[in-house]
């Protein structure tokens, strides 16, 4: 019975111009709710009070507002549902008022994550943008020490440092850890996505075009913004399990995976006050792809009852068979990484007076990682001690990864002036150990577990924006200008000394009576006194990830000032015209000026012209500038330690290489937009040259032979002393050249009570080396080494050069389904081996989910990543290995993990 103390609230539910029969409009967290009729409309009847009316449509996105109703009121509020489409606002691009896709002036991506993550299987942030965004690209890593932990992406073909990531307009701190090992993205510094619940994501924007002209540093490939999440008076929370239900798995499943997510939002006041909760926790068991070794096991040294006399020869098929076992007993396992843990992650606001409000948001993340390294095996006598380990080991390095943000700030009129003042905070930890490893330095007394080192990088950033529009000015400017901060801060933490010292290394310190040399123990002497079997020094340090030397651990900050002013003008309701110039200072390498102008040209109502020009820079890493350290790699079929020293070493003098100094760039794009009805179109070409682009060198190594010159033999003195074979440098020793094609298209149309809606895109991007190698006159003969064969395989094609996706989703009444296409264009194998050259062909991976509403507030999905399994081309010759890569880990495409089958349930209230 309604009370005359009631009210009533009542409107019309639209989508566009079209009305939406069979909407839901309910009250959040009150159960109120009800059906729109045939023509759109409702009415609620409440109590007074204050609440949060929410309209929502299958496959539209949801609307909400706050009301304050009084008893006996009736109050009109009506909704008009949009798509994720070409329509959508966004902010990033520009310091005015929000604009429409097809209004930019430069192409900007909008992923609507929130209802995205619904119905696709892919988990963690990397993986939902490989899937869903063209332009960018990110892998899971295979046997990359700590980057099989944090996923290096791309956007535009370029590197993974040359992406600057925003949340909620705010720049988000890098990972402290620096990609050294085999795979893509080798030698930049990233930042890392999956440390962000996708519960806290709104919608991602992604700009397409350089921008650090408006955001500073790394802004060369474009800008990822991640808006976090401000809804109120709602749960949500899913469950998503799921694991590789593919031809090649183990035990028919593997790659289990489990990911629980929760987000809940209260409102604060009744003023549009909000604090919004997120939170996850994911877990991941490992997958193997390698089915068997076929390199040598055993050799005559590992069975001396039946080789008294050995010489090194291989025995491996003899001595399986007589001790009963196969080759697939000694495989690694090559694949995803096992990874547990969890985060949580804020939004905030709260109005005040005037027309101002203070924010806060930020989050927690931690993650265990283990990911496995390329097994010993018995014949390694250098690296394996028979009486711990009889049959060899598969070592293991072990990762705890914390990551923590914070970020506030008040915002509001001053004058007729808006004003935001922030400051942002950011941690990244990374702690390495490695475990069921040893030293064989230390023979029988080896422990078999490590504590490493590891990383810190702190990023503080303080922010101070302004602008104003005038709308008399032509029609209509709007001015902006502002400050930044920004400091930094990185380090290098040693390990304990079992995990790199090698105990069989000996100073001389005189001769004795009897003629015999006096040695004493030294971590770095030159005379090596332990011998295995045969003949051979055995290894120091921990075996797969040696620890961190005392001369690696460092401790070093910088700060950056940087002033920047945007102006965008519509010089008439068709034209618009935005420019930007900012200059930056860096306290540990100089200044930069960069500029940037866009224009935007509309051609009726439905279609547009525009174009931008821009330089850009990207400052050279703390990471890079002192990162040092000595790591175990795989080369050609062989183990090796590898040295990375820095540009201020001794190594570094000898062989030529400068300091390091900032990548700068000029970016051209030009496009189209165009409205056709129910079609939305944007097609947008390219250019951008790199100069001085900062890379991580091949391998130098120096010598002892008697015909070596006195810079080889300096060098092998220093290589030695750091338990390393090679040397490896950061250098500013190449330009590039980028040209590509982006281009999206969408449809969406309405039957009913039924939903359906097509997207296609695509991406066609080419990056080349332009000119020669800058090497230095000390470096002639070795120009090879200094920027070598893979090196730049994994600049011009280890990632798909074309890749498009198309995606259809119909929902009816209850039932949905989600079908995707992406096609991945072919990529090359990253050897220095010309006989190795290959190219792996262009495979289409198809993903389908079906999804039932139970009810208003459950709904069930299951669904398959990858459903007909398809793996990628298998590898031939040295690109295998000894059997290790049946599939390439350079070249990276999809992963080759095969079939990923999930359900998901998911709740709100």
């Amino acid at each position: 019975m309604v009370s005359a103390q009631d009210a009533t609230v009542s409107g019309i539910v639209r989508e566009g111009q079209e009305v939406l029969p069979g909407a839901s409009v309910f009250v959040q967290g009150g159960g109120e709710g009800v059906i729109t009729n045939a023509d759109g409309t409702y009415s609620l009847t409440l109590p007074a009070g204050t609440y949060v009316i929410t309209a929502s449509f299958t496959g539209l996105t949801p609307e909400q507002h706050p009301v304050t109703v009084q008893a006996g009121q009736a109050l009109t509020l009506n909704f008009d549902l949009q798509t994720t489409s070409l329509n959508e606002l966004v902010v990033l691009g520009s310091r005015g008022e929000a604009r429409s896709q097809l209004d930019t002036p430069v192409p900007v991506d909008v992923i609507d994550v929130k209802n995205l993550i619904r119905d696709v299987g892919q988990v963690s942030l990397n993986q939902i943008l490989n899937y869903v965004a063209p332009s960018f690209n990110s892998n899971t890593q295979v046997l990359g020490d700590g980057t099989d932990h944090i996923d290096p992406a791309s956007l535009r073909g370029l590197g993974p440092d040359q992406v600057l990531v925003l949340v909620n307009g705010k720049r988000r701190h890098t990972t402290s850890l620096i990609n050294i090992n085999g795979t893509f993205g080798k030698g930049s510094v990233g930042t890392d996505l999956n440390a962000i619940p996708t519960s806290s994501i709104k919608r991602i924007e992604i700009l397409r075009d350089g921008a650090s002209a408006q955001y500073g540093s790394d802004a060369i490939a474009g800008v990822l913004n991640i808006i976090l999440e401000d809804n109120v008076s709602e749960l949500r929370a899913s469950v998503t399990a799921g694991g590789y239900a593919s031809r090649n798995s183990e035990d028919n499943i593997d790659g289990e995976t489990v990911q629980a997510n929760v987000n809940y939002g209260l409102p604060l006041g009744t003023k549009g006050g909000f604090f919004n909760l997120a939170g996850s926790f994911d877990f991941r068991n490992p997958t193997n792809r390698m089915k068997e070794f076929t390199g040598v096991i055993f050799s005559d040294y590992n069975n001396p009852a039946l080789y008294p006399s050995p010489t090194g020869a291989d025995i491996t098929n003899a001595e399986l068979e007589r001790r009963g076992m196969s080759r697939s007993d000694f495989t690694s396992r090559i694949g995803q990484a096992a990874a547990r843990g969890g985060a949580i992650s804020f939004n905030s606001a709260v109005p005040l007076a005037n027309e101002a409000e203070i924010y806060a948001f930020g989050g927690l993340n931690y993650r265990h990682g283990e990911s496995a390294a390329f097994r010993r095996m018995p014949a390694q006598l250098t690296q394996n001690i028979a009486e711990i380990y009889p049959l060899g080991y598969l070592p293991l390095i072990v990762t705890d990864n914390y990551d923590q943000s914070l970020a506030t700030g008040i915002r509001g009129k001053v004058g007729k002036w808006n004003a935001d003042l922030s400051n942002t905070f950011g941690r990244n930890q990374i702690d390495f150990a490695t475990a069921n490893s040893l030293n064989a330095s230390l023979l029988k007394a080896s422990p078999t577990r490590f504590t490493d080192g590891g990383y810190r990088f702190t990023q503080n950033t303080t922010n101070l924006d302004i602008n104003r529009n005038f709308e008399n000015v032509l029609s209509g400017l709007n001015v902006a200008f502002g400050a930044e901060h920004r400091y930094e801060n990185y380090q290098i933490v040693e390990g304990e000394e079992k995990s790199w010292g090698d105990y069989g290394r000996a100073i001389k310190v005189g001769v004795g009576s009897n003629g015999a040399d006096i040695l004493i123990p030294s971590l770095t002497g030159n005379i090596f006194t332990l011998k295995a079997a045969n003949g051979s020094n055995y290894a120091g340090g921990a075996q797969a990830f040696p620890g961190f030397r005392p001369e690696n651990a460092i401790d070093v900050s910088r700060t950056s000032v940087g002033l920047y002013t945007d102006l965008a003008l519509d010089i008439t309701d068709k034209w618009l015209v935005d420019g930007a110039v900012r200059f930056e200072n860096y306290s540990d390498f100089g200044s930069t000026w960069n500029w940037k102008l866009a224009t935007r040209y509309k051609i009726g109502e439905n279609f547009a012209l525009r174009a931008a020009a821009s330089t850009g820079f990207r400052a050279p890493s703390l990471h890079q500038r002192y990162f040092s350290a000595t790591s175990s790699l795989f080369v050609e079929g062989q183990i090796i330690q590898s040295g990375t020293f820095t540009n201020e070493s001794r190594p570094a003098k000898l062989l030529g290489i400068p300091e390091l100094k900032q990548e700068t760039s000029v970016n051209y794009s030009a496009g189209f937009t165009g409205s056709f009805g129910k079609f939305k179109l944007t097609v947008d070409g390219y250019y951008i040259r790199i100069n001085n682009r900062i890379v991580y060198t091949g391998q130098f190594s120096g010598s002892n032979a008697a015909t070596a010159t006195d810079q080889d033999r300096e060098i092998y003195e220093l290589l030695s002393q750091a338990n390393a074979q090679t040397a490896r440098f950061f250098a500013n020793a190449i330009d590039t050249e980028t040209r590509g094609i982006d281009a999206v298209l969408t449809y969406s149309e309405r039957f009913g009570k039924s939903r359906f809606r097509a997207d296609l895109s695509g991406t066609f991007v080419k990056t080349n080396i332009a000119g020669n190698v800058k090497a230095s006159p000390l470096l002639a003969g070795k120009e090879n080494s200094y920027f070598d064969r893979s090196s730049r395989i994994y600049l011009e094609s280890a990632v798909p050069r074309v890749k498009s996706n198309l995606t259809l989703t119909y929902n009816i009444s209850k039932f949905g389904v989600f079908l995707r296409n992406v096609y991945f264009g072919p990529v090359n194998a990253a050897t220095n081996v010309e006989a190795d050259a290959q190219t792996f062909g262009s495979k289409v991976i198809t993903d389908l989910a079906l999804s039932y509403d139970i009810s208003k507030a459950v709904r069930f999905t299951i669904g398959a990543n990858n459903l007909l399994d398809v793996y990628p081309d298998e590898t031939i010759g040295g690109n295998r290995g000894a059997g290790y890569f049946i599939y390439s880990r350079t070249g990276q495409q999809f992963g080759f993990n095969g079939r990923f089958a999930f359900a998901r349930l998911n709740l709100t209230l």
